[in-house]
């Protein structure tokens, strides 16, 4: 039954933000990006992701924090980041970044087991570091130009890079690989709630802006721009030459 609701539902999206994006106006002497060339359909996207996130997502990550004690929360975050672990570390080998990639194994073994499959974090406690790493940024460090700005239907800001480079981070995470139909979509669905949670305390901020979209992008396009250049170890300020900087601010 779920893989047969599951192409019809992508192809609703689709039509919808296609239908969405063709009556979009831009604002008035906006300045344009370089980096948004389909800025119309983009904004397009983003108002129907935000009609969806006001409709159903934002409620039910308010309900998630209301009604669930942080201390479960804390257990919550902590188990799907021990999960992203696996993911985290091949990244890190692939950037050359050993030492991190070994302590990403010393945390995903000792949280999965003292720390009771990773609801408990024990690993920070004895010093093991919490690093961060994608496929995204594995392919920036490696120079692959992160490409035009893309707003995905349900999934938000990425780019040409990050977009497809995701796919790779999925199939390395345990949860791709559940057998049972009903638990995976289960997980994936609180993760999803989880994260929505955590970009609560940013909803005050969006509503002070005066164009909440290319807020976004800009916020997205220089965080992305400095984890590369992190992995990178580049000292040197972004500069708009950069194919990775995204109009970055200087670190």
């Amino acid at each position: 039954m779920i893989g047969n609701v599951r192409p019809a539902l992508a192809v609703l999206v689709l039509i919808a933000a296609a239908a969405t994006s063709g009556c979009v106006t831009l604002p008035p002497n906006a300045p344009r990006s370089a980096k948004d060339p389909l800025e119309r359909w983009n904004r397009g996207v983003y108002r129907f992701n935000d009609v969806l996130d006001r409709a159903v997502a934002k409620p039910v990550a308010r309900s998630y924090v209301r009604v669930v004690p942080k201390p479960m929360r804390t257990g919550v975050s902590n188990f799907f980041a021990n999960l992203e672990t696996p993911s985290v570390m091949m990244n890190d080998a692939l950037e050359g970044h050993f030492k991190a990639a070994a302590s990403d194994l010393g945390r995903f073994l000792l949280d999965s087991t003292v720390g009771i499959a990773g609801l408990l974090d024990p690993a920070t406690a004895v010093g093991l570091d919490h690093n961060t790493a994608d496929f995204g940024v594995t392919l920036g460090t490696w120079g692959v130009h992160p490409g035009p700005f893309i707003e995905l239907p349900l999934l938000g800001p990425s780019d040409l890079r990050d977009a497809p480079a995701a796919v790779v981070d999925t199939y390395a995470n345990p949860t791709q690989y559940v057998s049972d139909t009903a638990a995976k979509y289960s997980l994936w669905g609180v993760n999803l709630v989880r994260k929505r949670a955590d970009l609560l305390p940013l909803d005050a901020t969006l509503k002070t802006v005066f164009d909440p979209y290319a807020f976004v992008r800009d916020a997205y396009l220089q965080h992305r721009a400095y984890e590369v250049s992190t992995s990178r170890g580049d000292d040197s300020d972004d500069s708009p030459d950069d194919p990775d900087s995204g109009g970055a601010s200087p670190r």
